[in-house]
């Protein structure tokens, strides 16, 4: 597993000037709250010897050591913590662009990849409607059945938006392998879906 976090100079240096101010063997800890959702946010804390996991992944820097926990490492893909300053004074940045959703080989599964754009691409922008999509399964015949949830769920906007924006996409997107995209719920009701 390659070390997926940069910590840029300027912001080691802040760490190493902070750290020094705390007890012995205090080191930091990036994390991600919410992993793998919308609301997810990559944060700093201190981390005291007694606090590290066995499980934890250590990146030893001059002077310091950053922890990572199991369930954010994936999530922290491609982050960077950097320290600026500026006229307002000087601040931490993180940025890590995966902690929504970690990051999918360009080769990983069909199912994977479409997943993924579903959560990256396709959610944020049904979050405004207090909507999301979730990925259900691929057919053989390269059909993505999704179901809606939240606020989507029987809205009578479900397959304009369906077929109008999302289908569009995806089909675009993952051309040659996906034919449709299906609402789960269409789905499972079949034919018959008018009593």
């Amino acid at each position: 597993m390659s070390n997926s976090i940069t910590i840029t100079e300027n912001a080691q240096q802040h760490f190493a000037n902070l750290l020094s101010q705390q007890p012995e063997g205090t080191n930091i800890r990036v994390f991600v709250v919410n992993p793998g959702t919308q609301n997810a946010e990559c944060g700093v804390s201190y981390c005291p010897v007694e606090a590290v996991e066995s499980a934890d992944t250590e990146i030893k820097y001059q002077g310091f050591s950053a922890f990572i926990d199991e369930l954010s490492l994936p999530f922290l893909e491609d982050a960077e913590i950097d320290y600026v300053t500026d006229k307002m004074g000087s601040q931490l940045t993180l940025k890590a662009p995966n902690a929504k959703m970690r990051k999918v080989a360009d080769d990983a599964p069909l199912l994977e990849r479409v997943e993924y754009a579903i959560q990256t691409q396709v959610n944020p922008q049904l979050a405004g409607h207090g909507g999301h999509v979730n990925l259900v399964e691929i057919t053989d015949d390269g059909v993505a059945i999704v179901a809606f949830g939240g606020g989507c769920n029987g809205c009578s906007m479900v397959d304009v938006t369906l077929k109008e924006g999302i289908e569009k996409e995806l089909l675009q997107q993952f051309e040659g392998e996906l034919t449709a995209v299906r609402d789960a719920t269409e789905h499972d009701r079949g034919e018959h879906s008018y009593y």
